[in-house]
């Protein structure tokens, strides 16, 4: 029989055991696998929302094309503002101001400037309300640089976007909650109990940074403020550079503009902040990577827990086989060979655990998929971690028992009753 064959009728027999001791010690062997099942779907379910948010990220930021970048007001901070003097200086940065904007937009190296508002507002029609709807302010560039999917109807022209006309357009789910089976399209809807005329349905690209889809109005920037409330200091800008002209160029440009027109001198910081899509990736890799650790740090705790199982059920198998063990010795088999059975029952044991986690981490996915705007789904190398996590686990907390079968005198093995 070739060393080959050999090997494989020795993992044949460790997964043989390793079954048998399930079924004969099925509390102690269920805990062992409880553990490695958490550990692992924890793993499965983590990287499946994670790459879901990632894939939605890459959406989001693909929709605005790869060089738009954005001005505000405030900068991405992290910053304790405890109210002193010296704390977060940005918090006293001025709004942007129109004659700002408008600069921006005679730029040659800028093909739009778009600008937005986030507020929110009551909708009413008849007797259906919605106590608190979002509701998005923009410019005439909302088409250019955002390129909303609208049908039926239009989006809002420049000429109503310049005077605040109370025109809105709406996603399809609040046309489903406000209007029902009827059709909203021509028909008033009331935003703080101000008219607005409903002249389009949009699809909202749901997705982790929008919130997922939800009733949603969009109306002219000026009719945000002059109707609605909404406070024109909380405006942000998106800028669209001019096709052939690197962002880098832009942004130096929107820079000195800006700072020209705000009297800032070359060592002052500059009062507001430019935001690119790489600073905010870079931003939300920040967060979700920290979060990710924690979630694998939590599922590190179920595997160490599923691997003292590990420990205690392969102890007690090696103590209840002392005898077969003597007997496979005295037949020849060598240190290795039982090494090697017991180290095959122990990753068997913990596999059992890893394919339960997995199928569990599959549901979570498809629940995660079904009920968030998140699109989890579980990358291949995450089955591939999953599973060897679990199959390392076993090997490594199986080599104390393992060793302890391998060392064991055939002469005194067969002595014990």
């Amino acid at each position: 029989m070739s060393a080959f064959t050999t090997r494989l009728s020795a993992v044949a027999e460790g997964v043989r055991i390793a079954v048998d001791s399930v079924r004969a010690n099925k509390v102690r062997a269920g805990l062992t696998i409880l553990g490695i099942a958490v550990g692992v779907f924890v793993v499965v379910a983590i990287s499946a929302a994670i790459h879901g948010i990632n894939q939605s990220v890459a959406k989001d930021f693909a929709s605005t094309g790869p060089t738009t970048f954005f001005v505000t007001r405030y900068p991405i901070s992290f910053e304790n503002c405890d109210g002193s003097e010296g704390s977060c200086a940005w918090l006293r940065n001025p709004p942007l101001r129109a004659n700002e904007i408008e600069s921006l937009r005679r730029l040659a190296s800028v093909e739009a400037v778009g600008e937005r508002i986030d507020w929110s507002a009551k909708a009413k029609y008849r007797d259906r309300e919605l106590p608190s709807t979002a509701v998005e302010g923009y410019s005439a560039e909302w088409t250019t640089i955002s390129a909303p999917e609208v049908y039926p109807g239009r989006a809002f022209t420049a000429a109503e976007a310049r005077t605040g006309a109370r025109v809105a357009v709406i996603t399809a789910l609040m046309a489903e909650r406000v209007f029902g089976d009827s059709d909203p399209l021509g028909k008033t809807i009331l935003l703080n109990s101000v008219p607005f005329e409903v002249i389009g349905i949009y699809k909202d690209n749901a997705s982790f940074l929008s919130g997922g889809d939800r009733p949603k109005a969009v109306v002219p920037i000026r009719a945000i403020v002059r109707y609605l409330g909404a406070r024109e200091s909380n405006q942000g800008l998106a800028v669209k550079p001019r096709e052939g002209v690197a962002q880098s160029i832009v942004i130096d440009d929107v820079t000195a503009a800006i700072r020209g027109i705000r009297g800032l001198r070359p060592r002052e910081e500059s009062s507001f902040a430019i935001i690119t899509q790489d600073k905010l990736l870079e931003t939300y890799n920040s967060v979700f990577g920290m979060f990710f650790l924690v979630m694998i740090a939590l599922s590190g705790v179920g595997l160490i827990v599923g691997g003292v199982g590990v420990v205690a059920i392969m102890m007690i198998s090696v103590t209840e086989r002392t005898r077969e063990i003597g007997v496979r010795k005295a037949l020849g088999a060598t240190k290795a060979t039982i090494l090697w059975q017991f180290l095959v029952e122990a990753a068997t044991l913990t596999g059992i655990g890893g394919a339960i986690g997995l199928f569990v981490g599959w549901l979570g996915a498809i629940a995660i998929r079904s009920f968030t705007p998140i699109e989890a789904s579980i990358p291949p190398l995450a089955v591939v971690a999953a599973l060897g996590a679990s199959c390392v686990t076993g090997i490594l907390f199986g080599m104390l028992p393992a060793s302890r079968a391998a060392r064991l005198d055939p002469v005194e093995a067969l002595r014990y009753e």
